[in-house]
C-alpha cells in the first residue's frame, strides 16, 4: 500500500467518523437542524431525522468496499439536497440568531460543502488521478479542521 493509499483511507475513515457523529447529532440535538431548516421544506422533524438516518447509514456503506460507491453516491446527493438549508442560514437573520452566528460566519460555512463533494467523489472511485488525490489532500486538512471546530 503507497502513501497515497494510505493517506486516502485515513480521509476516509475520518469522513466516516464525521458523517456517523452528525447524523447522530440529528437525534441528540434537533433543534440546531429544525432551525437552519428553511420553511418551504415540509414535516420539518421527520426530515432532520430522515437526513441524520441518510447520514449515518450511507457512512456505513462507506466502510464497506462492496457499497462505498453507493454510500458516497448517497452522501452526495444528500448534502445537495440539505445545501438549501446552508443557504437558507445565510440568508435570514432568525436562523443566525439562534444559532448565534452571524452572516459573515454563515457566508464562509457554505464553500465548505463543496469540497465534502470532492471527498465523497474521490471515495467512490477505487482507482483515482494524482491531480484528483492532489486536490483532495490539499482542502481535506482544512475543511475538516473547520467542521471540528463549529
Amino acid at each position: 500500500m503507497g502513501l497515497r493509499s494510505i493517506f486516502k483511507a485515513i480521509c476516509l475513515l475520518v469522513l466516516i467518523i464525521l458523517y456517523i457523529s452528525v447524523g447522530v447529532k440529528h437525534f441528540t440535538n434537533p433543534k440546531f437542524f429544525l432551525a437552519i431548516m428553511p420553511p418551504y421544506v415540509p414535516f420539518h422533524k421527520l426530515m432532520v431525522y430522515l437526513s441524520g438516518a441518510l447520514e449515518i447509514v450511507f457512512a456505513l456503506m462507506m466502510v464497506f468496499k462492496k457499497t462505498r460507491f453507493y454510500g458516497c453516491w448517497g452522501i452526495i446527493f444528500l448534502l445537495i439536497a440539505v445545501f438549501p438549508a446552508n443557504i437558507y442560514l445565510y440568508n435570514y437573520e432568525i436562523p443566525q440568531k439562534i444559532l448565534s452566528i452571524t452572516k459573515h460566519e454563515a457566508l464562509i460555512r457554505l464553500p465548505y460543502q463543496f469540497p465534502l463533494l470532492l471527498f465523497a467523489f474521490w471515495h467512490s472511485k477505487e482507482k483515482s488521478s494524482i491531480r484528483l488525490d492532489f486536490l483532495c489532500f490539499l482542502f481535506f486538512p482544512p475543511t475538516i479542521y473547520y467542521f471540528v471546530t463549529l
